[in-house]
């Protein structure tokens, strides 16, 4: 009997082994025939005449981004191309966004600046600078469209990367590696005696430090364009400060309001939160990205910060990655989080504190709206929270997020400028009507 049942077992065990086999050939082909698809529909972002003509056209007594309409596109896209850059990687599977196409979408009339068009055609005219959109609802992609670039394409999200970073001190600060009501020279020590170290952690999420150096992407003299010279995003010579850490521990700028009281948006405040989550986690902030980010979203692709001085990424604004990806990490902030993280990443406290109006903290009245549609107030480096929950944050000449954590939205989109007076079409407000209409309330 024992014979025979070691016979019986090795028949029952070759016929697994032989079902596994053709399973792993049926699964192995139908990858091949995936990734042949894929092959046949790929199709090359840029030409070698093409790149050598773009990159030829870049300023030499200016900085990169100054140059306006296809050839900004091309740049935004192809930053990788000209600059060193610096990787975040990804790790392990690809997380599934399932393709759940809300064929309305495309055919919702929109007021727009050329008059009322449905959203595709609005995408569709020439009045577009709109490059890519990414749109999901409950964790599905239910929009996509490429109309300025490839799926594949990394362009530069610009100060989107902001609330990348702040999202990393919200996690610091759930695991009790931070306390952002401590000034941040608590944790940076060589900021103990400089006009930074005093600011808590909190005013610089709210960009609120009260001093004055604001964004200012064209006065080389002013405070932040000097900063940005430092790190390589402004245009530097050889007498430009080389070192943005030692720089901005040494800036001394006027104070224009007691901290906590006054939103002034700056760069600088987001390098300093940057520099403490160095600081806190001994490693430079892409890799703080990846370790604590982009290797559990299950990224389609290895994501980019450019770094155009010492290796040193641009922190407030340098993330360059694909759609789908900075979609993935827009879930992070919604229900349907589960369907690229095996955890929550981003905490429940963390998102509810968004949209919570920071006390005592004044606003322009004259900036504090999107094309006339005013909105709450903006914490945590996030531009814009509206008063349906909406969180945006853009980035320069026409990147940006939107999510909605109630109604489990997320939308993603990058652009580029037609001119210097950025006179394109604002895609924020045509974007919100749009998703309004589809997705009036939460679920």
């Amino acid at each position: 009997m024992r014979i025979l049942y070691n016979v019986q077992t090795s028949h029952v065990c070759t016929a697994i082994n032989l079902l596994k086999l053709i399973l792993l050939s049926c699964l192995l082909s139908s990858c091949a025939k995936v990734n042949n698809d894929q092959a046949n529909s790929f199709v090359s972002a840029s030409s070698v005449a093409r790149t050598i003509s773009s990159i030829k056209k870049l300023p030499k007594d200016d900085i990169w981004w100054n140059i306006y309409g296809e050839d900004q596109a091309w740049n935004f896209k192809n930053a990788n191309r000209f600059l060193p850059t610096v990787h975040v990687h990804r790790f392990g599977e690809v997380s599934t966004l399932k393709s759940r196409i809300n064929e309305k979408i495309a055919d919702v009339v929109v007021d727009t600046p050329i008059g009322k068009k449905t959203f595709k055609t609005f995408l569709e005219n020439p009045v577009s600078t709109t490059m890519s959109l990414v749109i999901l609802y409950r964790g599905d992609i239910v929009f996509e469209y490429y109309p300025h670039q490839e799926d594949y394409e990394k362009p530069i999200y610009w100060s989107v990367t902001k609330i990348i970073v702040s999202t990393l001190v919200g996690m610091l600060e759930e695991e009790g590696l931070v306390d952002i009501t401590k000034p941040v020279s608590s944790y940076i020590k060589d900021l103990k005696n400089s006009s930074y170290g005093r600011i808590t952690i909190e005013n610089l999420l709210n960009m609120a430090s009260g001093f004055d150096c604001a964004d200012n992407y064209f006065d080389r003299s002013s405070c932040y364009y000097r900063y940005s010279s430092a790190i390589g995003d402004g245009y530097w010579t050889e007498e430009s400060p080389s070192n943005p850490y030692h720089f901005v521990a040494s800036l001394e700028p006027k104070v224009i309001a007691p901290q906590g009281t006054k939103y002034q948006y700056s760069g600088v405040d987001t390098f300093v939160l940057g520099w403490l989550i160095e600081t806190v986690l001994g490693m430079p902030l892409h890799d703080a990205i990846t370790k604590k980010i982009w290797m559990k979203i299950g990224a389609e692709a290895d994501g980019l910060m450019i770094a155009p001085r010492n290796g040193i990424p641009v922190i407030h604004g340098g993330l360059m990655i694909r759609p789908r990806d900075a979609a993935r990490f827009g879930l992070l902030f919604t229900p349907s989080y589960k369907k690229v993280a095996s955890s929550r990443l981003v905490s429940e406290s963390f998102i509810k504190r968004i949209s919570v109006i920071p006390s005592n903290l004044q606003f322009d009245k004259r900036k504090q709206s999107q094309n006339g549609k005013r909105f709450a107030h903006s914490a945590y480096q996030w531009d814009a929270v509206f008063s349906n929950s909406d969180y945006f944050k853009g980035g320069w000449a026409g990147q940006g997020i939107l999510v909605n954590p109630q109604k489990d939205l997320v939308a993603v989109y990058t652009g580029y400028a037609i001119d210097d007076n950025e006179s394109q079409p604002d895609l924020l407000p045509i974007l919100r009507q749009l998703l309004n209409h589809i997705y009036p309330s939460a679920r």
